[in-house]
């Protein structure tokens, strides 16, 4: 095994993600000739990005994007006052700090207003992914402003406003428009339906490369309503799909999609659960326990390329691997054929995961703090 010469600083953001589910519009009656939902019984919101994109082009991910001074600013408080306010504006008790691996570098400068009056993270998430889910899908999050206490009940998405087009231009331009339709709307966003999930940072591939810091937050939709309209952005985002798990594994394996290995997994960890009303209680039963943050070490092989996760055997909480991979002359068979304690995703016969020909997970190590990860599985032709 041996490790490339050390590269130059990564340029670090820090962004958020939103898992968007909605309940499965089953067919009344269901006929013989037409095909039968997915076990899973829920269907998740997939943007396909452009190509043009400098960052996952031609991808299907979650609604996000990075973290705006705005998502920040103290503003915002009027617009959640008088009924919420700090230090978590009704989101219950703060979850514990868990110290991980690794400690970043700061953010670049100016990316995000530092000032210590401004709205905590755990806040600012929040708002930067109802924001993006709007700049880029037209779905807006938010719930009027009312005495009541924030509930635990599923979001709603509020019906497009007039003026969509103009508003989804406006927000881009400046992030802080945002707080002015929100106000217009006499609306806040709904923070209390997002729930805290997973947390990725971007791993080292190669120098220069975008890295994100990148919270992912989990929003169920309120039944029995189908899911909201949505309007993709056609500048960074040109189609949508709402899908189950296993249909979009379905059409990873058919490769009519991309998925990059975060996405992959958390699609195939979404597919541990039945029904849209599980997905919710085991969000809620779970908040209280935080959540992990993961930087995947990137092991290049002779054939392919290994996303190594914590604790897999073969991870390493080193530094060093903030701006370097590791590498071996072996083959993937071989490095999995060597192993027993695994928590990683293997890209075949590819350097780069648009090229895959084969794409696998593969887990045997416990979660932690109640969270579930995915099953083991192969996707493609490779039977390791």
């Amino acid at each position: 095994m041996s490790v490339p010469v050390r590269a130059g600083p990564s340029s670090w953001r820090r962004a958020a993600t939103l898992v968007l589910a909605a309940g499965w519009t089953r067919p009344v009656p269901a006929a013989a000739s037409r095909p039968q939902p997915p076990a899973e019984g829920f269907r998740v919101l997939l943007l396909q990005r452009s190509a043009s994109q400098g960052f996952l082009p031609g991808a299907q991910v979650f609604p996000g994007g990075v973290l705006e001074a705005a998502d920040r600013s103290t503003d915002w408080l009027r617009l959640f006052a008088p009924h919420h306010g700090p230090p978590r504006f009704g989101l219950g008790r703060a979850p514990p700090q868990r110290a991980a691996f690794p400690v970043l570098p700061s953010v670049r400068p100016g990316a995000v207003d530092e000032d210590a009056a401004a709205l905590p993270d755990d806040i600012a998430f929040r708002i930067c992914a109802i924001r993006e889910a709007f700049e880029e899908a037209g779905v807006l999050l938010l719930r009027p402003r009312d005495p009541r206490p924030p509930d635990q009940a599923p979001g709603c998405a509020l019906a497009p406003p007039p003026a969509l087009a103009d508003w989804r231009a406006r927000v881009r331009r400046d992030p802080r428009h945002f707080l002015s339709l929100c106000a217009q709307l006499d609306c806040t966003p709904d923070i209390w339906a997002l729930h805290d999930w997973s947390g990725w940072i971007t791993p080292f591939s190669r120098p220069g490369g975008r890295r994100f810091e990148t919270t992912f937050f989990l929003c169920c939709l309120k039944e029995p309503p189908p899911p909201p309209p949505v309007f993709p952005d056609l500048v960074e985002v040109v189609d949508c799909q709402w899908s189950s798990p296993s249909e979009a594994i379905e059409r990873l394996i058919s490769k009519e999609i991309l998925l990059a290995p975060p996405q992959f997994y958390e699609i195939r960890r979404l597919g541990n659960f039945a029904s849209l009303s599980d997905l919710h209680k085991f969000s809620l039963d779970r908040e209280s326990e935080g959540t992990e943050r993961w930087m995947p070490i990137i092991l290049l092989t002779a054939d392919g390329m290994i996303h190594l996760l914590p604790g897999d055997e073969m991870y390493l909480e080193d530094s060093n691997f903030l701006e370097n991979c590791m590498s071996t002359e072996k083959k993937t068979e071989e490095i999995m054929n060597e192993g027993k304690k695994f928590h990683r995703i293997v890209l075949y016969n590819s350097h780069n995961y648009g090229d895959y020909t084969d794409y696998s997970i593969h887990v045997t190590v416990l979660p932690k703090y109640k969270h579930v990860y995915p099953k083991s599985c192969v996707v493609g032709k490779s039977r390791l």
